[in-house]
């Protein structure tokens, strides 16, 4: 009784000392006010590629990325980054977030080779018209990862949930704010990401050559460089809509090919009357073909020039290595000989070349074998495609043009009827054991086509439909040609050099670097990335957490500010009668004893 007597002065101590009454909140405070970050996940991304040609910017311009997560149908502004599966995304909603989004994560598909014709048809349109411009927000994409596919659900559940609130009309406006308060968010932030031009940008290209030898005057055995030349030319694809190798069915063939007429170079009595030159060069259709640029530019002029003495006179005259000079009977070029996806559609063949070939020329005449070739086996359709040179146009169509540019005949094999097909320069591949099969079929046509031509066969002659070359034990193995598949660039290791060495001759890899001026290509960094996923409470938690510890303490300053007047009303209602109360009792006990 003695404390509560003394109320006034507990009050006074809680009203001269502001510090000591908050001791009462500190428990709750700390509740309150831990850390809103509930869980945080890590992933490993490739940001989407990035690089200019002639001038022209193309793929993804930015890097940092550090904003709100929200589904493809919630997302608002550019505070936003939406994050989706990519089969998910639609081509206007892409162009839509590219315009207006802070940023897009996407989750690639896990099995593509499932997927139906219009699926895949869609992830190549989609993956086209990411390709054909500049992006000026972060693109990011992630393989498939389970941990990243639950938050991407829980993203887009979250979205779903929302819009089924707002569209209930029987919720109240009070269950919607609830909601809100209690609903989780996402927050995005990548790290170690960068956009800056990489200055050691440079393309590799590598050739061999096959060729018979004879004896020089020194008895000594060197290639006869005075027989027509046949050039066959791919290129290898190093980067598609991200930093991954895409599938390099292409360089497998020409390496299979490599190997089938070495071996005939080889064999006594066997080797044909022709010299071949394999290059292969690392810049494809997204590239402008500038590896064979660079080829072509270097063999074309002089090798090096004359030098002079002090005098005048010449010390070392220049060597000219003019390729037109070297008697080249055509240029075969392999463009997506076989389709990474859908390649079960594959069975065509077409031959695009800048002029049609004149009857009685090598172009025509490889042509007929061809075209007997593909009927023998599996019936493959082989069709001819003229399309001319456009000078004007920014990007050549096919690589067949370099060379035509030049004045050599060129064409171009390709199982795709346009240059423009979204599935020529795709990331995406298909059932690889399906691609193998398809890619080993167009090599043994090819093979047999050009051992016809080489060895002199009659197309027309009776009996030579049943003629061929590469049977037994020269036949195509698949295994040879799925070593290659997965070829790597020569940036990053001496594989694409060892297996020239392997088959041909005269070996030699060069590098085309842009120019420090005025560059025709440039490559840029920042291929990798660490994504880190953040799952916080939404904004309004916060004001609403705010809203409720400014409650909960004004609460208790009240509650010590009037404690005294509280208390006497808290006596003055648990008071009963005089009689009974219990001080009247005892003050009755004490009189009766001082009586007695």
């Amino acid at each position: 009784m003695a404390l509560f007597e003394d109320a006034d002065n507990f009050a006074d101590i809680f009203r001269g000392g502001l510090p000591y009454y908050l001791l009462l909140a500190l428990p709750i405070l700390i509740i309150c006010s831990a850390n809103p970050v509930l869980a945080s996940s890590e992933f490993t991304v490739q940001r989407m590629s990035q690089f200019d040609v002639n001038g022209v910017s193309y793929g993804c311009r930015a890097s940092a990325l550090s904003l709100e997560a929200k589904s493809l149908y919630t997302w608002s502004t550019s505070r936003h980054c939406v994050v989706a599966k990519f089969q998910d995304v639609t081509i206007d909603q892409f162009k839509e977030i590219r315009q207006k989004a802070g940023g897009l994560v996407l989750l690639l598909p896990q099995n593509i080779s499932s997927m139906n014709s219009e699926d895949k048809e869609h992830l190549n349109l989609l993956e086209q018209a990411m390709m054909s411009q500049s992006i000026s927000v972060p693109v990011y994409f992630s393989e498939h990862n389970n941990e990243l596919e639950k938050i991407v659900n829980d993203i887009s559940r979250n979205a779903a949930s929302s819009n089924k609130q707002k569209n209930a009309r029987s919720d109240s406006a009070l269950n919607e704010v609830f909601n809100s308060i209690s609903a989780n968010g996402y927050q995005i932030i990548v790290t170690g990401a960068s956009h800056a031009n990489n200055k050691n940008s440079k393309i590799s290209i590598v050739q061999g050559e096959l060729a018979p030898t004879k004896l020089n005057k020194a008895n000594e055995e060197q290639l006869n460089s005075k027989l027509p030349l046949i050039i066959v030319a791919g290129h290898l694809n190093t980067f598609g809509l991200y930093n991954e190798s895409p599938l390099n069915a292409d360089a497998a063939v020409l390496m299979a090919l490599a190997d089938l007429f070495s071996k005939m170079h080889n064999t006594p009595n066997a080797a044909p009357k022709y010299r071949l030159l394999f290059l292969l060069s690392e810049s494809g259709p997204l590239l402008n073909f500038q590896g064979v640029k660079k080829w072509l530019d270097e063999n074309v002029q002089l090798q090096y020039d004359d030098i002079f003495s002090i005098t005048g006179s010449i010390i070392i005259r220049g060597k000219h290595t003019d390729i037109l000079e070297e008697n080249v009977d055509f240029v075969l070029c392999l463009d997506t000989v076989t389709q990474a996806l859908n390649a079960d559609e594959d069975h065509q063949l077409f031959m695009h070349v800048s002029k049609p070939p004149k009857e009685n020329t090598p172009t025509n005449a490889f042509f007929k074998h061809l075209k007997k070739a593909g009927q023998k086996y599996r019936n493959v359709t082989i069709e001819g495609v003229h399309k001319k040179i456009n000078l004007a146009d920014q990007q050549l169509a096919w690589q067949h043009e370099r060379f035509s540019i030049k004045r050599l005949s060129a064409f171009t094999l390709s199982s795709l009827k346009s240059p423009k097909h979204p599935t020529r320069t795709t990331i995406f591949k298909d059932n690889e054991e399906e691609i193998l099969e398809r890619a080993q079929l167009k090599a043994k046509i090819i093979a047999e086509a050009l051992a016809r031509y080489i060895y002199g066969d009659n197309a027309n002659a009776e009996g030579s439909d049943d003629l061929e070359v590469f049977a037994g034990t020269m036949q195509i193995s698949p295994k040879l040609i799925k070593s290659y598949l997965n070829l790597q660039s020569a940036l990053n290791n001496n594989d694409l050099k060892n297996a020239f060495e392997k088959y041909l001759k005269n070996v030699k890899l060069i590098y085309e670097k842009p120019d420090a001026r005025e560059p025709d290509f440039m490559l840029y960094e920042g291929a990798y990335a660490t994504l880190n996923v953040y799952r916080v409470k939404p904004a309004v938690f916060d004001l609403f957490l705010t809203i409720l510890i400014c409650a909960y303490l004004f609460s208790v300053y009240f509650v010590i500010q009037y404690f005294p007047n509280m208390y006497q009303v808290f006596c003055k209602l648990s008071l009963q009668t005089p009689e009974s109360s219990p001080t009247h009792y005892n003050h009755i006990e004490r009189n009766k004893s001082k009586t007695n």
